[in-house]
């Protein structure tokens, strides 16, 4: 599995008129493994889709270029788990606005709960990211603005004792790519693609 980007490839990646499809293919893997790895690329925060015509920006924490599985954080309790759950059907939109690169995500997700992938991704977040499973779940109805986090936590980072009740609340969604439409904005002419994740690909019209 490669979840990160190779050393020295974070700092950016440049804009390109590809001729090929291999070139899209390996542009696609490169810029989806910058954006889990650098949290300055543009495409850091892509807009993830679900089927109940909901949509909302999320943190992209990794990405698998020999599988195309994208991982996000989330609340188990969130309302796009249950929808998740009951119809995995996901879309995901990043935007690269220098480089003028669109790539639109198609494809299945599910929600992990236990198990060493997100155990890994618990111990890898810090307590003051961790804190965002305290308190009140997403959705939760108030009668004045809030946080959601307990009082006492909306300044000061919780201890690893008081985060105990948080890990319960912590989820992995981990994104199924199946099909990844590439769309390259240029002054003399545009250039779209379409490709699958067992390799079938095609140039379309933008």
């Amino acid at each position: 599995m490669s979840w990160g980007l190779a050393p020295g490839r974070c700092a950016g990646i440049a804009t390109a008129m590809y001729d090929t499809l291999d070139e899209v293919r390996a542009d696609i893997s490169a810029r989806l493994a910058n954006a889990a790895a650098n949290r300055h690329s543009p495409m850091h925060t892509p807009v993830v889709a679900t089927t109940d015509a909901d949509a909302r920006v999320m943190v992209l924490r990794a990405f698998d270029a020999d599988h195309w599985t994208l991982r996000f954080h989330t609340d188990a309790r969130s309302p796009k788990v249950a929808v998740i759950e009951g119809d995995p059907r996901m879309a995901v939109l990043a935007y690269d606005r220098d480089a003028k690169i669109q790539l639109r995500l198609r494809g299945t997700a599910r929600i992990e709960r236990d198990g060493a992938m997100v155990d890994a991704a618990w111990a890898e977040s810090t307590n003051f990211a961790r804190r965002c499973y305290l308190g009140e779940g997403p959705g939760a109805i108030s009668d004045v603005p809030t946080s959601g986090l307990p009082l006492e936590f909306e300044r000061d980072e919780p201890d690893d004792v008081q985060l105990v009740p948080a890990r319960e609340n912590f989820a992995v969604l981990v994104m199924q790519a199946e099909e990844i439409d590439w769309f390259s904005l240029a002054h003399h002419g545009h250039r779209r693609a379409v490709l699958a994740r067992h390799g079938a690909a095609r140039w379309i019209a933008p």
